[in-house]
């Protein structure tokens, strides 16, 4: 028997949330953003299941490069578009699109010679402040870009929002206006729709949407779910007992001695840790999936292991398989457990987890 924790990967629910997208945003093309390995769920696998997809998008050059040596072949956005005017050619030579957000970008594509264009997307700061050219900049970094010979015509202009998953916040809205005030003259595709647009907010899908999170079945909405949209977890994180412990009333259990058994119980020891990518500050209480029912976790979260309180009358054995997240048990219930985000959990399992892909053709 494997101790080690599985993460099996439902390809079938992965298209199934596409489809969802598209139901939502029916006008729009779909860029599926795979940045960080695919939210943790596998860069090439997740990008050949989703060929209705019309383009990736991704955050850095590697990914891009790591998609076209496994053959991909739709076109591939680059999120934080390129460093330095050397990488330009590469860009060119593998067929990758670039987001211009800086001064510094738009001088490099009008200095380097290049054998041929390529297809530009301009990212304006609506209020994020985050990447993006300044809205006083708007007009004369797009006319130059269209001016610019390495620059294919039809330039995509883009934003992204900052509070789109507080639905309560006036922010979004200000935003949209903004963007549609600087590009109101500009017969340019657009695209602003994150996940929690694409959900909440359908007067900015535009063209062109961007779901990430939602792609992988969880909502980006605090106190929600993904079914709660009609989505489906893709991710089943899971792992087995391999130890059970009778403790008595006032025993502690773990480092600190963090949890106090106030009866009589018995702890079941699961071979996950932080060391795999679970939340080393999971609470005392975060539920796991065990045997039919929730179990608390019962102590601090060790780099190996994990402890659950099974009660008073355990009928659970040695192997017995335990769901750390998936359709049992969302992930958005052991986020807010250790006070973080799920795309965190996602982006943290680590190596020594083994993955499975089910509904694999290929």
């Amino acid at each position: 028997m494997s101790r080690r924790p599985v993460a099996q990967i439902d390809l079938l629910a992965l298209q199934q949330n596409l489809q969802r997208v598209k139901q939502l945003a029916p006008d729009s093309q779909v860029l599926a953003v795979l940045k960080a390995n695919a939210y943790g769920h596998g860069l090439v696998k997740v990008a050949q299941k989703l060929t209705a997809a019309d383009a990736f998008a991704v955050a850095r050059i590697d990914e891009a490069l790591a998609l076209r040596t496994a053959g991909i072949v739709k076109p591939i956005v680059l999120l934080e578009g390129f460093y330095e005017a050397a990488e330009l050619p590469l860009l060119l030579a593998n067929n990758l699109q670039t987001i211009v957000h800086n001064e510094l970008q738009l001088q490099a594509l009008e200095q380097t010679p290049l054998d041929g264009q390529l297809k530009v997307w301009l990212k304006i700061d609506t209020g994020m402040h985050r990447l993006g050219i300044d809205p006083a900049e708007v007009d004369n970094m797009y006319r130059r870009l269209w001016q610019c010979s390495n620059v294919l015509p039809g330039i995509r202009l883009m934003s992204h929002f900052s509070c789109a998953d507080e639905l309560d916040s006036a922010t979004t809205s200000q935003q949209l206006a903004l963007f549609q005030q600087l590009c109101a003259d500009k017969a340019e595709q657009h695209s602003l729709a994150n996940s929690a647009a694409i959900l909440a907010w359908p007067a900015t899908h535009g063209q062109w949407v961007r779901p990430g999170l939602m792609l992988h079945g969880i909502s980006p909405f605090a106190g929600k779910q993904g079914a709660d949209h009609q989505l489906q977890p893709v991710m089943r994180l899971s792992s087995r007992l391999i130890a059970i412990r009778k403790v008595k009333a006032g025993d502690t259990v773990g480092y600190a001695g963090l949890w106090r058994a106030k009866t009589d119980t018995f702890i079941g020891v699961i071979a996950v840790g932080y060391g795999d990518g679970y939340p080393r500050h999971a609470a005392n209480g975060t539920p796991v999936w065990l045997n039919g029912r929730e179990v608390p976790l019962a102590g601090r979260v060790s780099m190996d292991m994990i402890t659950v309180d099974l009660g008073h009358f355990c009928k659970d054995k040695i192997g017995d398989e335990a769901v750390l997240w998936g359709p049992e048990l969302a992930i958005e219930r052991v986020a807010a457990q250790a006070e973080t985000i799920a795309y965190e959990l996602l982006c943290n399992i680590t190596p020594r987890v083994q993955y499975q892909y089910l509904g694999d053709n290929g």
